[in-house]
């Protein structure tokens, strides 16, 4: 009888003990997640605050700080609450946009190359606008959103249907986007070439990805979608982590994989497209901000809450950058600025990636 009851007590400890150590770890990334969030979220914030300053009338940031609270100057006012306010709304927007739809596709592909931009979706989106604009001649809000929505999509399913054989390897995938992306591209450019000079340099300079245009007009419905958007996603942030594991896993979890990643197809694309619809196609976003995240938190894999935080606090230091060069040289569309310091990014990660698979 003792001996039985010694045997047990060491082994009904160290189960214990492995408990309170699982959990004190849990405890740890749930803190340390929270910490992240916060910072990066009051990064973007404050450095969506500074560029209310920034423009051809520069105002201090007293003087901003005045004028939000209700005073200052009516000029003043009609400056950063007409015309920068919802440029700096946007640059935190659409920044957790564009990473919580880079962190839905790198999560079902199990690849951080697994981007909209990479992919091609983005491309398919642009070029679904090019023809809205350019053919039919549409050029509201609501028009340019569908067409982009419909472009993703289907350049989604065209990648998708491609790089099927048997299954889809998540490598696979991204070598078949990047082609069906280069091949939207000429498409794009022969388009623009047979359009009219006016209407080139107006699709040309959407092209590039600006916020400077984003107006309250156009925020508002983002906004609203974007609200939809999250709480979907939210919702089915559980299924997501579970289906990293694999389908058989997350089957034996309960999620229901069938219905789960069209669902989950559909609202990165539409995150993305969003965006794409305001501003035009923000490259490298979605690829380095999950990522740079999922580094931050030190988790597993990549989570949609610090993606988006992560997402917003670059895109707004982007736009703050493009602001600052304007400033004392000439004005530079986001997009550029973006492209730029990711276009790094991607070398970096694509020999990261190079480097695994030899």
């Amino acid at each position: 009888m003792s001996a039985a009851v010694e045997t047990q007590q060491p082994v009904r400890f160290g189960y214990r003990a492995a408990t309170l150590r699982r959990g004190s770890l849990s405890l740890r990334i749930v803190t340390r997640n929270i910490v992240v969030c916060t910072v990066l979220t009051l990064l973007a914030v404050t450095m969506a605050f500074l560029s209310l300053g920034f423009g051809d009338y520069p105002l201090s940031p007293g003087q901003v700080l005045a004028t939000l609270n209700g005073g200052g100057e009516s000029f003043h006012r009609m400056v950063v609450t007409e015309w920068r306010l919802p440029v700096a709304v946007a640059s935190v927007l659409f920044g957790a946009l564009l990473a919580t739809g880079g962190a839905v596709f790198q999560s079902l592909t199990k690849n951080p190359l697994g981007s909209p931009d990479v992919i091609g979706f983005d491309a398919g989106s642009y070029t679904a606008v090019v023809l809205v604009v350019l053919i039919a001649g549409k050029n509201n809000y609501w028009s340019v959103a569908l067409a982009a929505m419909v472009g993703g999509l289907t350049t989604a399913l065209i990648v998708y249907a491609l790089s099927y054989r048997g299954g889809t390897q998540s490598f696979r995938l991204i070598i078949v986007g990047i082609g069906v992306s280069a091949m939207l591209g000429s498409i794009n450019s022969y388009l623009i070439t047979r359009a009219d000079i006016e209407d080139a340099m107006s699709v040309g300079f959407w092209n590039a990805g600006s916020l400077g245009r984003v107006s309250w007009q156009a925020l508002f419905p983002a906004l609203l979608l974007a609200c939809g958007l999250l709480v979907a996603l939210a919702a089915l942030a559980p299924a997501l982590r579970q289906l990293e594991l694999g389908d058989d896993t997350a089957v034996s979890q309960g999620v229901r994989a069938v219905t789960a990643k069209p669902l989950l197809l559909v609202l990165g694309v539409a995150a993305t497209a969003i965006v794409t619809a305001a501003a035009g196609p923000i490259p490298f976003i979605a690829l380095s901000a999950p990522q740079l995240a999922k580094r931050l938190t030190k988790s597993e894999g990549v989570t949609l809450g610090a993606s988006a935080c992560m997402g917003a606090a670059l895109l707004a230091a982007a736009q703050l950058l493009a602001l600052t060069i304007a400033h004392f040289f000439r004005t530079v569309p986001v997009g550029l600025i973006t492209v730029c310091l990711g276009g790094l990014y991607l070398m970096w990660l694509l020999i990261r990636e190079t480097r695994k698979h030899s």
